[in-house]
């Protein structure tokens, strides 16, 4: 597609544009390149590049390149969190007075809602800002360097908005929800006391993901009023962002994540998964990921068929609040399952045949619902199939999706429903397991997921999410805290529970780790698959329990500890 910069921005911000996911390496880039409809986004690690068509176009786009992937339209994400940095052996470590160590020379990375530039804990002594870059993807205008939209503010830009009579009229930039700021605060504060960061002197790059577009919310059925929902094409650009200003300023990264899904397949398959497996394996790189807190919320359940011809009912509760409702089902490629579904009066959509790429809809005689039943296999990678049910204008009550193992060898499945925000509190499973609870992408392989725990009480938060991934591997990788952990917001102090400051402590913790291995170059071949390990070795265990298991993962993150695992034996 030939055009501007000017006019590719705005066609991009078009609610009426859709983002695609590509595989460079299994799709005929040439035809790509050469259909006028479509607008290439630059490349990222993995092969991977958005592309940007009109949605009147999507589907003869679609025909062209999809290969059964479930992953060619982007996920949607959501937040992950509503402490004590001794308890995690970070406070030693910067205190030590050998290792002393404070994150310079490393980058801390972030993919959020934003950061309160203007806040003294982001700040040097001279009053200059310790933001490298912001890349804010909501304001168009100044794309930064080989992007196509949104607009990129530098140090000198910042700091020349702070020495302004109005910064937030010079630089535009601002994070209303304060999520973001209150994790780069936890992971890099300069703030004394309390307030101070796991990694202080460590710099940051931080990314505003804009919100999802309209096409998003209507595929996976989102409320619109959920303002905190993200596309993952947007996230994944903004982590390429981080890993381009990382190999620019040639420093290591520590990149924080703390958004989630419960979309994908939760086996390290999906697009967004692997394209997180090759940003791991960057030397000087390691990927902190938020488990989340969908453990006791009945947003999952899993079973398992004996034999071809069995069948299991998958029942859930829909409230009265509910419009519409969004049900995955997950099985392995040695088995074909189909799908029925009754209503809480007794409607019945027969059993759907499973052919994949179909879409069947049924329209309820005595109720306003519709519901509508798709199948796709062999899904990319792994081969499995997945099946989607979605139910328009739901009736309140009891839904049950029967399952049908059309051929079983091994005969497990996983469904999920949305993500917490994402679906009325009250919708859930009627038999739900807290097993098979961490989200995407904390199930990426190479990554380090985190559960969180509460320093207080020493116990497991309880909504933390508990492992294994289906492929099966151990998930959470280990907890931090992260239960009414202090930190700052753009409004002043506050606290935060939840999975995402456990994964904003475990950052600050790796940009540590980081300084002492890639700046120091005591250890210059770390990537996040070596700092995983290294930090799981490290973990404080306790003797009454058996570890790894699916709630600590290897322990509880104790930085000194693991300083101390690296002494020659």
């Amino acid at each position: 597609m030939t055009v501007n910069k000017t006019s590719a921005e705005d066609f991009i911000y078009d609610p009426n544009t859709v983002a695609l996911i590509i595989d460079s390496e299994a799709t005929d880039m040439e035809s790509l390149r050469k259909n006028p409809d479509i607008l290439l986004g630059p490349p990222m690690s993995g092969d991977y590049l958005i592309a940007y068509v009109n949605r009147d176009n999507v589907e003869s786009v679609v025909t062209d390149i999809e290969r059964y992937t479930s992953s060619i339209y982007p996920l949607v994400l959501g937040l992950l969190g509503e402490a004590d940095l001794s308890a995690a052996g970070i406070s030693q470590v910067q205190n030590h007075p050998v290792l002393n160590l404070r994150g310079r020379g490393v980058l801390l990375g972030f993919v959020d809602t934003g950061i309160d530039y203007t806040q003294e804990a982001f700040k040097y002594e001279d009053g200059t800002s310790k933001i490298q870059y912001i890349w804010d993807q909501t304001i168009p205008g100044k794309p930064p360097e080989g992007y196509l939209y949104g607009s990129e503010y530098t140090n000198a830009e910042i700091n020349a908005a702070l020495k302004s009579d109005d910064p937030k009229r010079t630089l535009p930039h601002t994070d209303r929800g304060g999520h973001g700021t209150f994790l780069a605060s936890l992971a890099g504060s300069r703030a004394a006391g309390a307030s101070a960061g796991a990694a202080p002197d460590a710099e940051i790059v931080m990314v505003k993901m804009r919100r999802a577009k309209p096409s998003d919310y209507k595929r996976f059925l989102i409320p619109s009023s959920q303002e905190n929902a993200f596309a993952s094409n947007d996230f994944m650009l903004g982590v390429q962002y981080i890993a381009s200003k990382a190999q620019e300023l040639k420093r290591p990264a520590a990149i924080c994540i703390s958004v989630g899904t419960n979309l994908g397949s939760h086996d390290g398959f999906t697009t967004l998964e692997r394209y997180l497996y090759r940003i791991s394996s960057i030397i000087g790189t390691a990927v902190c990921a938020a488990a989340g807190n969908e453990s006791q919320v009945g947003h999952h359940i899993q079973g398992k068929l004996a034999l071809t011809g069995s069948t299991q009912d998958i029942e859930l509760r829909v409230s009265d609040k509910q419009q519409d409702v969004y049900i995955t089902v997950w099985n392995n490629a040695t088995d074909r399952l189909s799908v029925s579904v009754k209503s809480p009066a007794g409607e019945i959509v027969s059993r759907v045949p499973a052919r994949s790429g179909i879409s069947y809809t049924s329209q309820m005689v005595l109720e306003r619902a519709s519901v509508t039943v798709e199948y796709l296999f062999p899904v990319e990678s792994s081969g499995g199939q997945l099946t989607r049910v979605k139910i328009l204008s739901a009736t309140p009550g009891v839904w049950t999706v029967t399952v049908y193992g059309d051929l079983v060898l091994d005969g497990a499945y996983h469904a999920w429903l949305p993500l917490t925000g994402f679906i009325d509190p009250g919708t859930v499973f009627l038999s739900p397991t807290p097993y098979g609870t961490v989200v995407t992408p904390g199930t990426s392989l190479g990554i380090i997921a985190c559960g969180a725990y509460d320093v207080q009480t020493g116990g497991l938060y309880s909504a933390s999410s508990w492992g294994p991934s289906r492929l099966p591997a151990t998930k959470p990788d280990l907890a931090a805290p992260g239960v009414k952990v202090g930190g700052i917001f753009p409004t002043g102090l506050g606290s935060m529970s939840g999975t995402s400051a456990a994964a904003a402590i475990t950052a600050g913790a790796c940009a540590l780790l980081l300084e002492w291995g890639i700046v120091q170059k005591n250890d210059t071949s770390l990537d996040s698959f070596r700092v995983r390990a290294t930090l799981i070795a490290g973990c404080a265990r306790d003797p009454n329990i058996e570890y790894p298991n699916n709630q600590w993962g290897y322990g509880k993150l104790d930085l000194m500890n693991t300083f101390r695992t690296l002494r020659p034996l």
